[in-house]
């Protein structure tokens, strides 16, 4: 059964007509979905008992709750949500949560709440697993199980923000979509959910509470040409040749195109540039802070500098200490490269950088 969540204001509008509802239910149908963020027919109370019928007939919205949920020590929240590639899909809605039947392909994803003094924000998965293949990072050993939907993209924004504010806790301020999977190598679900998120007739947030991350790929044009969300690029090595050998995505598009292509755009105003480095004891040398600087001279841009979260799946590759990370960061700043060491959140419930791989599932 097809869901309405992910679905345009214009799309929204079809589906009414073709139920034989006024096209102003297109409008409503938006607000519920999207503003009241209801997980029930029966809940959008200015919609006809009869157009409520024919909905319920032909559509679910949507909606579907965590399946479990882990806590760190910092707060840090994450999420697993089961996900469906829709062919032959029935749902039924009760209460928020949906029970299905004549089940396809199943997978997981994971999602992670971060909460902060005055910000709350959310780190959303894009795909079910991931086919980029970076070899420090542990998502990509589940390889690639499927793209996600604009409605299970949807699903993680409103649900956990739903539990939060259910709970007194601080509802969501940001989205970040770092999760699982490459947000380029899915855009037309990605461009659908932003869409819905900074609309009128949706979330209406601004786009620069969005930040969408990329390895490179060429399909960013498109991105940066469709949205007016800020964009984060994850670097990791300023060398092609080296880059390559941890990032296969190199090879495809190479860190210089990567500039290039960015260089294009003005980043002057609210719109920003970001590029994520994790640090590893190979890539944190003068050689490589020099060779940073002279590829991003001139690019209005900041550098997010990650400690390697090194486990059993990624161990090959060795970590850098905090006193050279310390040295690196400052040695950009003084250079004129804004510079910041982010704060690892959640490594304990494998809900940091690079450590989604459905651990909740386990067993």
């Amino acid at each position: 059964m097809e869901f309405l969540l992910g679905k345009t204001l214009s799309e929204l509008q079809e589906v009414a007509l073709s139920l034989g509802l006024p096209k102003f239910a297109g409008k409503q149908l938006a607000e519920w979905l999207y503003v009241r963020c209801v997980s029930s027919f029966d809940q959008m109370t200015n919609i006809s008992l009869k157009g409520r019928e024919a909905l319920k007939a032909a559509y679910a919205v949507g909606r579907h709750a965590p399946v479990r949920e882990a806590v760190s020590v910092d707060g840090t929240r994450k999420y697993l949500f089961e996900v469906f590639q829709r062919s032959g899909l029935s749902v039924n809605e009760e209460n928020g949560l949906s029970s299905l039947s004549e089940r396809s392909e199943r997978s997981y994803i994971e999602s992670v709440y971060i909460p902060e003094d005055d910000r709350a924000t959310l780190c959303v998965s894009t795909q079910a697993g991931c086919k980029m293949g970076c070899r420090f990072c542990m998502t990509g050993t589940l390889g690639f199980h499927g793209h996600l939907t604009a409605a299970d993209i949807l699903n993680q924004v409103f649900e956990i923000d739903r539990r939060q504010t259910a709970n007194d806790e601080q509802a969501l301020t940001n989205l970040v979509l770092m999760g699982e999977g490459e947000p380029m190598d899915n855009l037309d679900h990605v461009l659908r959910a932003l869409e819905i998120m900074t609309a009128d007739y949706g979330c209406a947030w601004s786009p620069k509470r969005i930040t969408v991350s990329t390895v490179g790929l060429p399909a960013m044009k498109r991105f940066l040409d469709e949205s007016d969300c800020h964009l984060a690029v994850s670097m990791h090595n300023p060398f092609p040749q080296e880059r390559a050998l941890i990032m296969p995505a190199e090879k495809l598009f190479s860190i210089t195109q990567v500039v290039d292509l960015l260089r294009q755009y003005d980043w002057s105003h609210q719109r920003r540039i970001s590029f994520e480095y994790i640090c590893f004891r190979s890539n944190t040398s003068p050689r490589h802070a020099k060779e940073m600087l002279r590829l991003l001279k001139g690019l209005n841009c900041r550098i997010n500098l990650i400690r390697f979260h090194e486990t059993d799946l990624n161990a090959r590759i060795d970590k850098c200490d905090d006193e050279t990370i310390a040295w690196f960061c400052e040695y950009l700043n003084d250079h004129g490269l804004t510079t910041t060491i982010r704060r690892s959140r959640g490594e304990d419930i494998l809900a940091a950088c690079g450590m989604l791989v459905n651990a909740l599932n386990a067993g």
